[in-house]
């Protein structure tokens, strides 16, 4: 058993009490840094506000700028879809009315031709009357339906050359002698000869010919004439169709057609033979009473395609080198006489043609054809 002394006694400072001065300085100091304490709390609460203040600050600006940049780009979105719209509106307008363009151009067009046939049409109606009698084979039409043909009767005008002559024989074979010997002796009596060359005759007859017809605006075709003295009746028409109360104007010219009998009267302005060409029938005093004319339009060709092929007159025959050793008549009248004998190689002779030197003598060859010509 241990004795009391081996224990010890522990024991606490006792604590200053509140109502002691100490007590108190330990409570001031113990409020006072509770107070620092708060005051760097509410520092710091303070400076976290402010941060979040600031925060929420760039937040709104930020939300702000996006739904700004959200509405330019809206708008802009908007623009660009309009603007597309726009454009392609005016691309279509612009194609539409390129395409109206082209259709009125065509519409132009055919409102010209179908004007230009309708006068064709009124043209090839109104020509005028003149008995004709078809020779035609209707079995051989191997044409295009729509293709206007017709034969035309070929007029050669043929220049001579000085001192040369042209005959033309009744029959070829009687050509194809006379070219075959070449040289000819001829004599002109009196111990008096020549010697001639006879060379074929080379004509370029046209082979296709194409005309494009249109109506002459200033001119007019008067036909269903009566029989009369042509100058006279020429003088009447003239003066007829130039008083304004004749629906006519002033006359440039007035000529007689003498293949079919029609006159041409032309005028100084162009609106005049519309009216007239009209109107068709006209009274006009020829002779003592007056006379019933029709007026019909003038068409003006222009040759829009000619094709021409040699061809060799198979019936006529040139002399060459022939000198002027007598009267011209005389001397065509011995060279006739000489080629019309058989014995000489010539036969009948339909046309002979003598020019001289020192002239000019043209020919003119109608109707020609490789079997026969006309001269």
């Amino acid at each position: 058993m241990k004795s009391f002394q081996d224990f010890s006694l522990v024991t606490e400072a006792p604590k200053p009490l509140e109502d002691t001065l100490d007590g108190i300085k330990a409570s001031i100091a113990d409020y006072k840094k509770m107070h620092d304490k708060l005051v760097e709390e509410q520092k710091d609460l303070v400076a976290a506000r402010n941060d979040s203040k600031e925060m929420t600050q760039k937040f709104k600006e930020r939300s702000d700028k996006l739904t700004q940049a959200l509405k330019e780009d809206e708008r802009s979105h908007k623009e660009q879809i309009e603007n597309e719209k726009l454009k392609r509106l005016n691309d279509e307008e612009l194609e539409l009315l390129m395409e109206i363009q082209k259709v009125e151009a065509a519409l132009k067009e055919e409102n010209a031709k179908n004007k230009h046939l309708k006068q064709q049409t009124d043209v090839f109606t109104a020509v005028p009357e003149k008995k004709v009698v078809f020779k035609g084979d209707t079995q051989k039409m191997t044409k295009a339906a729509d293709t206007q043909t017709f034969e035309m009767k070929p007029r050669i005008v043929y220049p001579m050359d000085e001192g040369t002559a042209l005959i033309t024989f009744e029959d070829e074979d009687v050509a194809k002698k006379i070219l075959n010997m070449k040289k000819h002796r001829v004599d002109l009596g009196s111990e008096c000869n020549i010697t001639v060359e006879a060379r074929p005759v080379q004509l370029m007859l046209p082979r296709l010919v194409e005309i494009n017809s249109e109506v002459c605006p200033r001119r007019i075709l008067i036909s269903d004439l009566p029989k009369m003295d042509t100058e006279m009746m020429l003088n009447k028409l003239e003066i007829h169709f130039s008083k304004r109360k004749n629906g006519g104007g002033e006359v440039e010219e007035c000529e007689m057609l003498p293949d079919s009998g029609t006159v041409v009267l032309t005028f100084l302005e162009e609106n005049i033979a519309r009216g007239l060409t009209d109107a068709e029938y006209h009274e006009v005093k020829l002779t003592q009473k007056k006379h019933r004319v029709r007026v019909t339009p003038f068409l003006n060709g222009t040759i829009t395609n000619l094709k021409t092929k040699m061809s060799a007159c198979l019936r006529t025959v040139l002399l060459t080198e022939i000198p002027p050793v007598m009267e011209q008549e005389t001397l065509q009248d011995l060279l006739e006489i000489h080629f019309q004998k058989s014995s000489n190689g010539g036969g009948e002779i339909e046309a002979f043609l003598y020019n001289p030197l020192g002239h000019h003598t043209s020919a003119v060859f109608e109707g020609v054809s490789p079997d026969k010509e006309d001269k």
